[in-house]
């Protein structure tokens, strides 16, 4: 079986998801990116339950695609916002297997800027 791109990010993730849990106290701050988007999700692992959310699709608009590193940066602060507005102030941060750069990191970057700490 031929390694793909994909299987290789699976395999990253689980090896990630094994060691990193979101708790009440620290929900769990997952990110999706795809080639025309950038999804970024606050989770509660032990009740299975999504506390913010935040998207590029929020930013740029429905009609129209892109996902650079300018955009990303908004994401993460729009999702601190959202996160820092219901009580939430420390989480832990799921990559989702992406490697730490571009995209990723401005989100994190964002978020830290908007008042989340990990």
């Amino acid at each position: 079986m031929a390694v793909t791109k994909e299987s290789r990010r699976l395999r990253i993730k689980h090896t990630i998801r094994r060691k990193v849990a979101g708790t009440s106290e620290r929900p769990r701050l997952s990110v999706f990116r795809s080639n025309a988007r950038i999804y970024a999700q606050i989770i509660d692992d032990s009740e299975g339950r999504t506390l913010a959310a935040a998207s590029s699709v929020e930013i740029v608009g429905k009609d129209k695609k892109g996902a650079n590193v300018d955009v990303a940066k908004q994401v993460g602060q729009k999702l601190a916002e959202k996160a820092v507005a219901s009580g939430i102030t420390a989480v832990v941060f799921d990559r989702n297997g992406y490697l730490y750069h571009g995209k990723v990191k401005a989100l994190a970057d964002g978020a830290r800027e908007g008042g989340l700490q990990f």
